[in-house]
């Protein structure tokens, strides 16, 4: 079995001597190598250009025995591609170029369906990398959830305290579903460009889906995630991440992805043993980041433990419970998927 064999088989919740591993945001500025290239063409200039994007994606698959390569690129596309556009601030974050403040700017954004054609770079990219990786490895393409890219369009870029997205949907839910339904619209054409371009699964960011009160996570979030995946090819691989929302598992598991991937705050042994007997799901996670910024020995303790707690668990995807941070070092990810490869 390869590793992409081994990939799409825990998505499917079938039995393995290991699962598989891959690392959030595992092509980074942790690597030197991001790092040279980063410096002569720049973060964008690497998103928008295949193969830049192909080349930093494979960077991490070339040093450590991953079992799956997800693409380089940056949910932010998406409302780029509606027409408005991104940067990334001297002092840290996200700006937008212009802040959505008004049901006139939510109508004028550009066609969903338009997103395709101006994100064809995304699809080379994943063309490029499918001859590339000749079905040895799996091959992920990603989005943001309609939640998540909103809060940055409403709030203008990065935020602290989301006040702009949640009064939106608390006092203007028109406003609001005009604008998820733009984003949901965008989102299916952009998935099903990435799906035929090569990709072997998708994996959905809610980054922010932790900021939404839990009675209202359905209404602001998660409908419009089971909308996108409804609209996708049917018993396609989709994994849910969403930062801060343990309580909703159940209703996770039950909005159709093939995988829900969990932050490090939960235990996912007794996650698993939760999950609803209608709605199986595999389960993707959920070492905390932090860890890599430790020692080998501390990673081979932690990543153990928690392969361990899953021993017998068809439906699981290991990785971190976040995106890898800059801090990383290179010995202690070779730690996690060495430990990882090697598990019986």
């Amino acid at each position: 079995m390869n590793s992409r064999e081994r990939f799409l088989a825990a998505c499917a919740r079938r039995p393995l001597g290991r699962p598989p591993v891959w690392i959030m945001r595992q092509a980074g500025r942790y690597l030197p190598e991001y790092r040279e290239l980063k410096s002569k063409h720049g973060f964008l200039g690497m998103v928008r250009t295949p193969e830049l994007a192909a080349e930093v994606t494979l960077q991490p698959v070339r040093r450590f025995a991953l079992d799956a390569a997800i693409l380089f690129s940056d949910i932010l596309v998406v409302p780029e591609a509606l027409g408005q556009g991104y940067r990334f601030r001297d002092e840290g974050g996200i700006a937008m170029e212009y802040r959505l403040d008004s049901r006139a700017q939510i109508d004028a954004l550009a066609p969903g369906c338009e997103a395709p054609a101006k994100l064809q770079y995304v699809g080379q990219a994943l063309k490029l990398l499918r001859r590339e990786l000749a079905g040895t490895k799996a091959l992920l393409g990603f989005g943001g959830s309609p939640w998540t890219l909103a809060t940055y369009m409403v709030e203008g870029g990065s935020s602290e305290d989301f006040s702009r997205i949640k009064a939106l949907f608390y006092t203007d839910r028109g406003s609001f579903e005009a604008l998820m339904s733009r984003l949901c619209e965008a989102l299916v054409a952009y998935f099903r460009m990435q799906i035929d371009s090569g990709a072997d699964a998708i994996q959905i960011f809610d980054s922010w889906g932790g900021i939404i009160p839990g009675v209202d996570y359905e209404e602001a979030s998660l409908k419009w995630v089971r909308q996108i995946v409804s609209a996708l090819p049917a018993g396609f691989p989709v994994i849910l991440f969403a930062k801060g929302t343990a309580p909703q598992l159940a209703s996770q598991a039950a909005c159709g992805v093939a995988a829900v991937s969990l932050d490090w705050t939960v235990d996912l042994s007794s996650a698993h043993a939760s999950l609803p007997p209608g709605h199986p799901v595999a389960l993707q996670g959920n070492l905390d980041p932090v860890l890599l910024n430790t020692t080998p020995q501390i990673v081979r303790r932690e990543t153990s433990r928690l392969l361990t707690s899953m021993r017998g668990r068809a439906g699981h995807i290991l990785n971190l419970g976040h995106g890898i941070l800059p801090e990383a070092k290179i010995e202690c990810v070779e730690a996690l998927v060495d430990t990882a490869v090697s598990w019986t």
